[in-house]
């Protein structure tokens, strides 16, 4: 993809000059972000109408406010990615090049994950616009209003999906007739293993604390998928070694070397094997895979923890990025708490991950 703004940002001198407000904005966002007391109120709950009250008084106020009972956790969901939806915009509307385009990649992620729902749909022959409703908002593109139009997957590829940001990570990756004949999930991988490169190659053209933070978020990423491609595809008899090597990201801890050793692998033992030299990665394995914490619980940990640490430093975009991933687990946590309340499974509810 061509860089929409070569111009890098501001250095300590003057960073402030474009992007210090709206800087300053997020971090008091942040300070939003639920609390321990909070997590420890919420856990007392009885009730998602509890719940509601107890986050009434916090930084949600009443954004559940005309909710009819019983609320579902489905609407407690919504709601509070709404929320997140507006602060991002906020910030959107308000930004100039380059804090505009590099806010334009963060979206670019959850256009993905749309674009991948509305060839779903299509393939499966469902109404295509009645799949609008279920593509996460951060995601929307302006050629959605020519889905009325869209009939099959031609369609949707020759008047949706080429008119969209992501048309040049489509067209170089995925032709037409790949959209009827390959796998979703190795369409998604496709997708995203070229967006993460690009998004990384954009973030060390800005330079700076930009760089340096993003460096290592988007390595994680990118390791996190490769090892998810391995392990996923142990048994999927339409993915051969050499079609899951090429679904890696060219970034990240585990590139080149890792990533190779990953495509040979053959079951999940081995995977484990591979990882154990990378201290990075060593404790996910080992806090227990099919214990009640696993994998996946000990990637969004890291993911936290790296995002965390984007605020402990000024002068650069990595707390913008950061601040979205860490709303998006706040909201995983108050939906598994809710869950956990309307199931009656009240002895499962501490394994959320605490962020601050």
């Amino acid at each position: 993809m061509v860089f929409f703004g070569s111009r890098k940002h501001g250095s300590i001198f003057t960073f402030n000059k474009d992007d210090g407000y709206l800087e300053a904005l997020l971090r008091g966002f942040r300070k939003g972000i639920l609390s321990a007391a909070d997590y420890t109120n919420l856990r007392q709950c009885d009730s998602l109408e509890d719940m509601k009250l107890h986050l009434s008084q916090t930084d949600y106020g009443d954004f559940l406010a005309g909710e009819p009972s019983p609320i579902h956790t489905t609407t407690m969901a919504e709601k509070a990615t709404q929320k997140l939806v507006d602060e991002f915009m906020q910030i959107r509307n308000q930004s100039v090049e380059p804090l505009s385009t590099f806010l334009d990649y963060i979206s670019y992620g959850y256009m993905i994950d749309n674009v991948v729902l509305l060839i779903t749909g299509t393939l499966h022959e469902r109404d295509v616009s009645e799949l609008v409703d279920k593509c996460h908002p951060l995601g929307m593109f302006k050629s959605m209003a020519t889905l009325s139009v869209v009939h099959n997957v031609a369609d949707l590829y020759n008047n949706v999906l080429i008119d969209t940001p992501l048309a040049p990570y489509i067209q170089n990756c995925l032709s037409e007739e790949d959209l009827d004949e390959m796998n979703i999930e190795i369409i998604r991988n496709t997708l995203y293993k070229a967006y993460l490169e690009d998004f990384y190659a954009y973030c060390n053209e800005l330079g700076g604390q930009t760089s340096l933070i993003m460096n290592d978020i988007l390595k994680f990423e990118a390791d996190r998928r490769s090892i998810n491609i391995t392990i996923n595809s142990f048994g999927a008899t339409e993915l051969t070694k050499d079609d899951r090597e090429k679904l890696y990201p060219s970034i990240g801890l585990l590139y080149p070397e890792g990533t190779t050793k990953l495509s040979k692998a053959e079951d999940v033992d081995h995977v484990r094997s591979i990882l154990e030299v990378y201290s990075a990665y060593k404790s996910f394995f080992s806090e227990g895979v099919n214990a009640e914490s696993s994998l996946e619980d000990a990637f969004f940990k890291h993911e936290v923890h790296l995002n965390r640490m984007a605020f402990e430093d000024q002068y650069g975009y990595g707390v913008f990025f950061a601040y979205v991933k860490l709303r998006e687990q706040e909201i995983r946590n108050i939906v598994w708490i809710a869950e956990c309340i309307s199931q009656n499974m009240k002895s499962k509810i501490d394994q959320f991950i605490p962020i601050f």
